[in-house]
């Protein structure tokens, strides 16, 4: 027997109540999609917030701060220290032929703090663009600061490979520090200073409002704080 010979139409009831049961199916189930998704973008918020929280740290957030103002709006925390904010320690040190530098001598401008090496492949290389900047900020002026510096403590164990060096890379300033102790250097201690090259840029008041900059994020954030490069 041929099944269709006994197929007969549905009824309009029956219809209707199959139609209105698919309707609630469709309903539920595009409630149970929005609550899904709306949990998904909950919980993707929640782990943005909990990974800004966790990864901040003084140096990102105030580097935020710099995007948002336009210029270092660093406040200061009142510590000597070496994070962001803190105001740099003294750092007083012989040059190559033994007179005695200060940093502190230095207050007033715009210092980059250089802890280099001769015998530093990676420092020789990024003395390149430290010579850049030199010659780019030294004659520049600035909005709040008399100047630009740079103070350079050398890693070196010699004199003369550290003199050499600084006549071959052309490091024209004239704070060039050393203690002749290498890794065992009281400022690099005192900095916390782990791997070289490393750097410190202070205010104008000496305090510290970015550090380890390479190529032209050191111009980056140099330019911050000068009215004009002539």
């Amino acid at each position: 027997m041929n099944v269709c010979e006994n197929w007969e139409p549905e009824s309009p009831e029956l219809i209707n109540t199959q139609l209105s049961l698919k309707e609630n199916i469709m309903t539920q189930q595009k409630q149970k999609t929005m609550i899904f998704k709306s949990a998904i973008v909950m919980v993707g918020v929640a782990l943005i917030t909990w990974t800004g929280i966790v990864g901040a740290s003084p140096a990102s957030d105030s580097e935020g701060l710099i995007e948002l103002t336009g210029s270092f709006d660093v406040v200061p925390t009142g510590r000597i220290g070496t994070n962001i904010g803190d105001e740099a320690p003294n750092i007083i040190m012989n040059n190559p032929k033994g007179k005695k530098m200060k940093l502190s001598d230095l207050r007033g401008s715009i210092v980059l703090i250089d802890f280099w090496a001769s015998w530093c492949g990676p420092c020789r290389r990024e003395n390149v663009n430290v010579v850049k900047a030199y010659e780019k900020y030294s004659k520049a002026k600035f909005k709040n600061a008399d100047g630009f510096e740079i103070f350079s403590i050398s890693l070196d164990s010699k004199v003369s490979s550290w003199e050499s060096a600084i006549k071959k890379d052309g490091l024209k300033w004239d704070y060039h520090v050393s203690d002749l102790k290498k890794w065992q250097n009281e400022a690099a201690a005192m900095y916390g200073v782990s791997s070289i090259p490393m750097s410190f840029l202070l205010d104008e008041n000496g305090i510290v409002v970015a550090k380890d900059l390479r190529g032209f994020e050191l111009h980056r954030h140099i330019d911050k704080f000068v009215k004009s490069l002539k």
